[in-house]
Parts: C-alpha cells; sequence; structure tokens
C-alpha cells in the first residue's frame, strides 16, 4: 500500500491554478465556473491529504456563502475523514468531492486532467 503525504512539486501547479481560478471566479459571481475549479482542485489534489483537506475546507465554506444547508452537511464528514482516506491511500479516484455526490465513489477522469497528471509524471491508479 502506498501512503502519499505532500503533493509532488510537478502537480502542484496545476492544483494552483486550480484554486486560483476559483477564487477568481467567485469573486466575479460565476459559481458554477468557480465551483468547477473546486472540483478539478479536488480530483488533483485528493491523494494528498493536506491539498484534500483544504479543498473541502474551501468546499464547506462555498455551502455556507451560498446557504446551501446540503452542501454544508455534506461537506462536513467529508472535512473530517478526507484527508485520513488519503494517508491511508484508500480514495476514490476521479471523485469531485461535493455533496452532490456520494463520497465512496469513483468516477472517470476527464480528458483535459488527465493530460494534466501525464504532464506531472503522476499515475492514475
Amino acid at each position: 500500500m502506498i501512503f502519499y503525504t505532500t503533493i509532488p512539486k510537478s502537480l502542484k501547479p496545476f492544483y494552483k491554478i486550480e484554486l486560483e481560478n476559483y477564487q477568481a471566479e467567485f469573486t466575479s459571481g460565476n459559481l458554477k465556473s468557480a465551483w468547477n475549479h473546486l472540483e478539478r482542485a479536488h480530483i488533483i489534489g485528493q491523494k494528498y491529504p493536506y491539498t484534500h483537506t483544504v479543498v473541502h475546507w474551501k468546499m464547506l465554506r462555498f455551502g455556507i456563502k451560498l446557504k446551501s444547508g446540503r452542501e454544508v452537511i455534506g461537506q462536513i464528514p467529508r472535512l473530517i475523514f478526507g484527508g485520513v482516506k488519503s494517508f491511508v491511500g484508500k480514495i476514490p479516484v476521479g471523485n469531485p468531492g461535493g455533496a452532490n455526490v456520494p463520497p465512496l465513489k469513483p468516477f472517470p477522469i476527464e480528458r483535459e486532467l488527465q493530460e494534466i497528471f501525464i504532464k506531472a509524471g503522476i499515475a492514475l491508479d
């Protein structure tokens, strides 16, 4: 079993870009696009405890700002357990992380994100 701790340097810029794009879109009021960037950041960072937890924290805050009880309630267990699942290497690959999807269900990874992992030299297991 592989234990992951920190996001690789080769992948970190892609993760940071998604978070920056999230913030820019959120600030501009483009909520659907902002959420999409959070989901992409989740997929990119979900193997790594810190980055995984950061995205769930941002998703929780997003839910609070939008007054979405469903998202807030859905993010609390994800925030608590997501980083732990990453630490022990038990993540549902491709899961976008929102409360609108089952927390343990893997999803196909869109082609553009697959290319990011390839460029970063990261295996999609």
